[in-house]
């Protein structure tokens, strides 16, 4: 079994990562510790029968602590990591820093029908309660400019995984045209491209219901290019799979996926091979098969600058 542990002596007493007792995140968490050269703690958790966990944290913290979850598959989560939060608190954490690769709830930003919950705004409202600051990779953000407006009264930080997305892409697909399916993924595409010196070009897309979408190219110029389409999630796959199938349409060479979060729901991963895609590449902000880039070096730099 896994133990909670803490360094005593030194920096690595005042600063420290706390992660859940979960694969993936015990990975990331790891790499994160050792980049900061922090200590590193774990949450135990005990599920009782009636769907209640006990959770565990090492009985002294440092008083600067940063709490690594992914909040993919939310609704299981988000308990855990407010009174993971709490308990933190009482055990000597006085700063309290979330570490979040992926942000959910963050698209409903605004009420579309009357009684519609706003999620974004009163998630935010809710970590803003627990936590000093939140670091976060490509939330999705589109009629709020930056993280802080969604955290009242605490420090946001949103960071962007496009540019590791774009020169990984340049490495595998020398020249490859990167495509955003929609006009919202057109700011990463275009940082992406930036980076990696690499074109790019942006799809119209209309979305009639959850898995039903169709992407236009607008007269891209994919005709006997390598495509790379280029997106911040993955989630039913349909956007995906819509752009691919119309950019061989278009008499496309090749086309290739690339996304920050590869939630890739259901038959959604399926489903965009069978629309031709040959390749998956993702960020392991989510853990999936397709992870090829790393973002513990971007989370690494943000906290740097945010403990300063």
């Amino acid at each position: 079994m896994v133990r909670p542990r803490f360094g005593r002596t030194g920096d690595r007493a005042r600063f420290g990562v706390l992660v859940f007792d979960d694969e993936h995140e015990l990975t990331m968490g790891r790499a994160l510790a050792g980049a900061m050269g922090w200590s590193l703690g774990i949450v135990q958790r005990h599920a009782f029968p009636d769907g209640e966990t006990r959770l565990t944290l090492p009985p002294e913290l440092p008083a600067q602590l940063v709490v690594l979850r992914g909040l993919q598959d939310p609704n299981a989560k988000l308990t855990e990591l407010l009174l993971a939060a709490a308990g933190a608190r009482e055990l000597g954490a006085a700063r309290l820093t979330l570490v979040c690769p992926y942000l959910a709830y963050m698209r409903q930003d605004m009420a579309f029908r009357p009684g519609e919950v706003v999620s974004q705004r009163h998630l935010g409202a809710l970590l803003a309660q627990s936590f000093d600051g939140v670091v976060t990779v490509d939330p999705h953000l589109h009629r709020v400019a930056t993280l802080d407006e969604v955290l009242p009264g605490r420090r946001g930080m949103a960071l962007s995984a496009a540019p590791l997305l774009g020169r990984y892409v340049a490495g595998n697909v020398p020249g490859a045209l990167l495509l955003a399916p929609d006009e919202e993924a057109g700011r990463w595409v275009r940082a992406a491209a930036e980076a990696a010196a690499l074109d790019h070009a942006v799809c119209v897309k209309e979305r009639r219901g959850d898995r039903d979408v169709e992407v236009s190219l607008q007269g891209a110029p994919v005709r006997g290019r390598a495509v790379v389409v280029l997106d911040d999630v993955a989630s039913t796959g349909r956007t995906l799979a819509s752009a691919a199938r119309a950019a061989f349409a278009a008499g496309a060479a090749e086309v290739d996926v690339a996304v920050t979060h590869a939630l890739f729901v259901g038959d959604a991963f399926a489903h965009v091979g069978a629309a031709g895609v040959r390749r998956v590449w993702s960020s392991d902000c989510v853990p999936h098969t397709s992870n090829a880039v790393s973002v513990v070096p971007l989370l690494a730099q943000a906290l740097g600058q945010m403990m300063e």
